[in-house]
């Protein structure tokens, strides 16, 4: 925990400043593929959907939101249930500062508590920054995706990167619910 800010799990009343921090990255750069903000509704309805099935953090100082890291289901075939891609976002404010790396942290936490195997980390190429910092976390790159998004009038090509958080060589468990790691959300 850091004196400046508390990791918390996502309320609905933070939304609108995620929204607030997310749009920039849709309308100035490639890290997100959307091409399109979302309006407030339908994005706290995605909040609320993903946050239901695993974790959806929040850094928070007071009431203002400094960044937020979230899990998503990877695919939606059964066999790939124990993955879950992983994605950080914080204020331009509020960067260099281990905001990111501490949401990072505690998210892949919680994913290990609930049972998930793997954290898988997409990144659209050229990113040097994004593949440091997960590096520094210990994912290992595990291919790229040439030309696989159209944004801002050219192709972009991703690179692919996982961590396994808990170990693929046995049969896996059913995976934990939100309620199974509130406890360990400060």
């Amino acid at each position: 925990m850091n004196a400046e800010y508390r990791i918390a799990l996502v309320e609905l009343s933070h939304v609108p400043q995620i929204l607030d921090i997310y749009a920039p990255f849709v309308l100035n750069t490639t890290a997100s593929f959307e091409t399109e903000v979302p309006d407030l509704e339908v994005f706290a309805e995605r909040v609320q959907s993903y946050a239901a099935q695993a974790p959806w953090l929040v850094a928070v100082h007071g009431d203002q939101v400094l960044g937020y890291a979230y899990a998503t289901a990877h695919r939606s075939r059964g066999a790939y249930q124990w993955n879950q891609e992983v994605t950080v976002y914080v204020h331009p404010d509020h960067r260099k500062k281990g905001i990111a790396t501490t949401l990072y942290q505690k998210l892949l936490q919680l994913l290990t508590h609930m049972g998930y195997t793997k954290a898988l980390a997409i990144i659209t190429l050229p990113n040097d920054a994004s593949i440091g910092f997960h590096e520094n976390l210990g994912f290992q790159h595990i291919g790229d995706m040439p030309d696989i998004g159209f944004k801002f009038g050219k192709w972009h090509s991703t690179s692919w990167w996982h961590l396994p958080i808990q170990p693929s060589k046995v049969i896996p468990g059913k995976i934990g619910t939100i309620e199974s790691i509130r406890h360990l959300v400060g």
